[in-house]
């Protein structure tokens, strides 16, 4: 059951390695000695008031006596870039730079000799684009650093807003989740304080998870924050990779616990239990040095695929991983149902790890499948309905979790009587016969 679920979800992962979309922040870029024909190099969401800013230096030509009318930066959406390609396929124009569909930034005739140029690009149609460098003189290789900025103007004062469009809202977003998840800490505090004689170590491990998410989005708030106004994270982001490990690391380790019965079930792991922690957590250290090299890099880097694909790798074992002790403890409940003679108790316990198996399927199946779905088909302007279906899908995680697994004073698992038990046995029996 644990290995079907792992291979569709490898399969639907696959389809989030080609979707890329970044917060496009002030970024610089050294080129050196290249020869190819199309560079990328950022991606963002303009309003009617964008801008680009494109600072050269260090600009060094194999070949200056060439058309340099032939190499250049130009802005494109992806839409039109499909029907540059068939012109060039089918010798319309024998350089992107030449189509009427683009946007030309700059050509590299206009250098005259020098070896450094600044220049400010006015975008007025809303849209996604594309920064590329056309170099259409194959032998000509080109070493340059390249510093590019692309933000939109907004309101009455013309502030600059770094965040593409669609995702200059995320840190309000971020910024009020983590008051809801500040205000469940306190409600779980509460709780604990109030079923203190039912409470297991389980439940401050739970309330370990939920804090570290409440900082965790504070951070991250900031960080977008920052970007939005300054086009740098200004050490914000060290701070949110770091509560983002923790979290992560936290988070596949709860779910692990639980799906054991650790402490509420049994106060021990057993040896395959532990192998499994061994495994997620070193997996959870690389997939966060993983996720910190993809967000830092360009959306276009050469590397940035390779860290993708080994990220995606990462995660897929990971969350088949937490699986397999879920399975195992419903297996186990199962087989003591049918000895120990306390069918009802058994059947609870089983009924509830059948919920949280399907739970964990369907979060892990959500936020990692539904949410890069939702950031293909949505248009530019509304990409944070995206992150915010990911987050709530989330929220709703750590509720059902939380719900299901509470400390009670009076354990429902003995308060049954002989009607309740005799039905128990019988479903019990009826599964059985089903099965055969």
């Amino acid at each position: 059951m644990a290995m079907m679920t792992c291979r569709s979800l490898l399969l639907l992962l696959l389809i989030s390695l080609f979707v890329s979309f970044g917060f496009a922040e002030i970024r610089f870029t050294e080129i050196r000695s290249d020869v190819r024909p199309i560079i990328p190099f950022d991606e963002f969401g303009f309003t009617h008031n964008g801008r680009l800013e494109l600072n050269l230096s260090q600009i060094d030509l194999s070949d200056k006596n060439l058309d340099l009318n032939k190499i250049g930066f130009f802005l494109c959406t992806r839409d039109t870039w499909f029907h540059v390609l068939e012109q060039l396929n089918d010798h319309h124009v024998t350089c992107a730079l030449d189509s009427e569909l683009v946007k030309v930034v700059f050509r590299f005739e206009s250098l005259k000799g020098k070896t450094s140029v600044n220049a400010v690009f006015p975008v007025n149609n809303a849209d996604q684009y594309t920064l590329l460098f056309a170099n259409c003189l194959t032998q000509v290789k080109v070493s340059m650093t390249v510093r590019s900025a692309m933000y939109n103007l907004e309101g009455k004062q013309n502030s600059r807003d770094y965040l593409s469009a669609g995702k200059t809202i995320l840190p309000r977003v971020y910024f009020l989740l983590s008051l809801v998840y500040f205000s469940l800490a306190g409600i779980w505090v509460y709780f604990l304080y109030k079923k203190r004689l039912t409470v297991f170590r389980i439940h401050f491990f739970m309330l370990a998870v939920i804090v570290l998410k409440a900082f965790n989005l504070v951070f991250e708030a900031e960080d977008k924050s920052y970007i939005k106004r300054t086009g740098s994270a200004h050490g914000w982001d060290v701070l949110f990779y770091i509560f983002s490990f923790l979290k992560g690391i936290m988070l596949f380790t709860l779910i692990v616990l639980i799906g054991t019965g650790w402490s509420f079930l049994k106060p021990y792991l057993q040896d395959k239990e532990k192998k499994v922690l061994m495994i997620v957590i070193p997996l959870q250290v690389v997939a966060n040095i993983a996720q910190v090299v993809i967000d830092e890099a360009s959306p276009f880097g050469q590397d940035r695929v390779t860290w993708k694909q080994l990220f995606l790798l990462v995660d897929v074992i990971c969350c088949c991983a937490v699986l397999f002790p879920i399975v195992w403890s419903i297996k186990n409940l199962r087989e003591a149902a049918r000895t120990d003679g306390k069918a009802a108790v058994n059947l609870m316990k089983l009924t509830l790890f059948r919920q949280y198996y399907v739970v964990v399927i369907c979060y892990i199946y959500f936020t990692r499948v539904v949410v890069y779905a939702l950031e293909t088909i949505t248009s530019y302007k509304y990409l944070w309905t995206a992150v915010l279906a990911g987050e709530l899908a989330t929220l709703a995680f750590y509720v059902f979790t939380g719900y299901k697994f509470k400390p009670e004073a009076h354990n429902p698992y003995f308060a049954i009587d002989d009607e309740e038990e005799e039905a128990a046995a019988e479903q019990l029996k009826l599964e059985d016969e089903f099965e055969l």
